[in-house]
């Protein structure tokens, strides 16, 4: 199903654009979730340049814009997202580069990949993050934390662009880190640097390793479309809440709270967005009823 709009590909984009982007194209192999419906554009730019111009592009024509990272966070409505999706995915913001004990990461790679890396190369600061999906451009908007610790504390400068398609770099002071947040929202992030600590190598791997272990088995056994649609309040589990609460295993159609670790959602066969978005909901209200705490969201809705 496309998503109804009056504006053709065409009209929106530069000639020397227009090859890197697709018309009604669906989102939901790029998902978790896998499912939702299509994007009125999805672009797939190879160079920083050509992401400024789409920015660009999109808001001369009032259309919205949202980047898709690793997709391990981001619901689609089923009627789909009628505005332009810049994936990240190319060379551009796909870079590891480590020099001395500070590492730049282009936002499009994986949170756990970066991690690995560092370890390697001895410098501690983003072991603690391994086997969290998403990419480092989605970490660092959303201040990811574990084990105690966020992202945001090991952050130095973001290459970011702003609404209107302008680059600039910003400070991790300047990008207000609070408890699973920030405020880079309404920016494209393009590239992160962190400073990092040199450490053992091995004691680093063996840290590293366990925590990857105990994220494995906290997980539900099918972990093929999965989400955590909830951020965790601070200092309390979204799982204790849940079932504190009578909630685990909670179903609406074909979406499920995984019974055992209930902070997942599971999408089943023939799940949909929608039943997605009212399952999310009866356990916010839920919650709310019966604790006083209002869930945020760690879910994108499109």
């Amino acid at each position: 199903m496309s998503v109804p709009s009056t504006v053709t590909l065409v009209d929106v984009f530069p000639e020397d654009l227009q090859h890197l982007v697709g018309e009604n194209q669906p989102l939901n192999e790029f998902l978790w979730l896998g499912i939702g419906g299509p994007a009125r554009f999805l672009a797939e730019p190879v160079e920083t340049g050509q992401i400024s111009e789409l920015v660009k592009a999109a808001k001369s024509h009032d259309l919205a814009v949202r980047i898709l990272g690793h997709g391990s966070n981001i619901l689609v409505r089923e009627a789909g997202f009628d505005g332009l999706v810049i994936s990240l995915s190319g060379p551009a913001t796909t870079g590891l580069e480590i020099s001395g004990n500070r590492l730049k990461a282009g936002a499009g790679v994986k949170l756990t990949h970066a991690a690995i890396k560092t370890v390697g190369e001895g410098l501690g600061g983003l072991e603690h993050l391994v086997g969290i999906p998403g990419s480092v451009g989605g970490a660092v908007v959303g201040n990811a934390s574990a084990e105690g610790r966020d992202i945001g504390s090991v952050v130095r400068s973001i290459e970011v662009l702003d609404e209107n398609g302008t680059a600039k770099t910003i400070t991790a002071e300047e990008a207000g880190f609070s408890h699973r947040k920030s405020t880079l929202d309404g920016l494209v992030v393009l590239n992160v640097e962190f400073e990092l600590e040199p450490k053992d190598v091995t004691a680093l791997t063996k840290r590293m390793q366990k925590l990857w272990i105990h994220r494995g088995q906290r997980r539900p056994s099918d972990t093929s479309r999965i989400v955590m649609p909830f951020i965790d309040p601070d200092s309390m589990s979204t799982r204790d809440l849940i079932v504190n609460t009578g909630l685990s295993g909670l179903r609406e159609g074909d979406v499920s709270l995984d019974l055992s670790a209930p902070q997942y959602l599971v999408a089943h066969e023939n799940a949909t967005s929608d039943q997605c978005l009212r399952l999310i909901e009866r356990v916010r209200e839920q919650v709310l009823l019966q604790t006083g705490i209002d869930l945020r969201l760690n879910l994108q809705i499109w």
